[in-house]
């Protein structure tokens, strides 16, 4: 069969088989270790496939994907967008609140090291000691807008701001998470390629709600109906038109419609046990920057005019 797949990729996403994955531990509402191991095989079946049909539709849709190695003491590595901050070849790798998750630092770091050694990536950097962020599951890129959001109040720390900003040279905007169901920003909040952002708006204190209207418009907002929120319909991944994502109600798929998006459901359910949808199993190594991609431009203009004056 003829391959119809772009040569150049429209993504480059970092995920991780679903090897060790299991509900262990309860580190947020989702998790109830006593449900999970009373349909173990099930469920462990259906994460698997599952998460093979995700990585199977990206593909289809065009994304490279890189793994990392699962590790057996870890099975919340799976959800790779909490391994790190990710913009314009820069990797700021995750610190983590919990103590069940801190040992994956080292081995995305060991990761993303050899990425860098490939040059998918252009530089690694750590978190200072004692100051928590979890990655891509709390600082959310919105590309038009060249800003960050990033969450805080359950797992990554308010104080984190000022590093992410510059380091990346975005503009941040901090806000409180107050519905500890959206533990984390990516299960409230979704950038869309147009300029629409998905959102959750009981997730947030009164403030934040406010600064969400005043920054991306009302008109702009689409407010993820609470049947699909509790299925984390936020919690998806969009590649320009494309929204990939567990599952979605008739109205949210035609709210989706009007605004010109596609979406795209896939059998991974089970990994909302742990309170983890389709954003959190993957992580865009190649997220670009306006500006970054405005350089990237000029760069290869300055080089095609070098090699035409030779």
């Amino acid at each position: 069969m003829q391959d119809h797949r772009p040569a150049t990729p429209r993504a480059r996403i970092l995920m991780c088989a679903p090897e060790h994955f299991e509900v262990r531990y309860s580190i947020n509402p989702w998790m109830h270790p006593d449900q999970w191991s009373s349909r173990r095989d099930e469920l462990t079946g259906r994460s698997r496939d599952g998460w093979s049909m995700l990585r199977h539709t990206l593909e289809r849709l065009g994304a490279a994907i890189e793994l990392v190695p699962p590790q057996p003491a870890l099975p919340d590595m799976v959800f790779t967008a909490n391994a790190a901050v990710a913009l314009d070849g820069t990797v700021l790798v995750a610190s983590f609140r919990h103590a069940e998750r801190q040992g994956e630092t080292a081995h995305f770091r060991r990761a993303f090291e050899q990425l860098a050694a490939r040059g998918l990536v252009r530089q690694v950097v750590d978190m200072p000691p004692g100051l928590c962020l979890e990655g891509a599951g709390d600082c959310v890129h919105d590309r038009g807008r060249e800003m960050f959001f990033l969450g805080h109040g359950f797992r990554s720390d308010k104080a984190a701001a000022p590093l992410v900003a510059e380091l990346f040279g975005e503009a941040v905007v901090p806000l409180e998470l107050v519905d500890a169901r959206f533990y984390h920003m990516d299960t409230c909040l979704n950038p869309l390629a147009g300029g629409e952002v998905m959102w959750v708006p009981c997730a947030f204190s009164a403030q934040g709600q406010g600064q969400l209207r005043e920054i991306v418009g009302t008109d702009r907002l689409i407010e993820v109906p609470m049947e699909d929120a509790a299925k984390l319909a936020c919690n998806s991944v969009n590649l320009d038109r494309d929204i990939v994502l567990a599952e979605a109600s008739s109205r949210l798929k035609s709210m989706l419609a009007e605004r010109g998006y596609q979406v795209h459901e896939v059998p991974i359910r089970s990994f909302g046990l742990s309170g983890g949808s389709a954003w959190c199993l993957v992580l865009r190594l190649d997220r670009p920057s306006l500006r970054g991609t405005a350089t990237a431009l000029l760069g290869a203009e300055a080089g095609s005019l070098a090699a035409a004056g030779d």
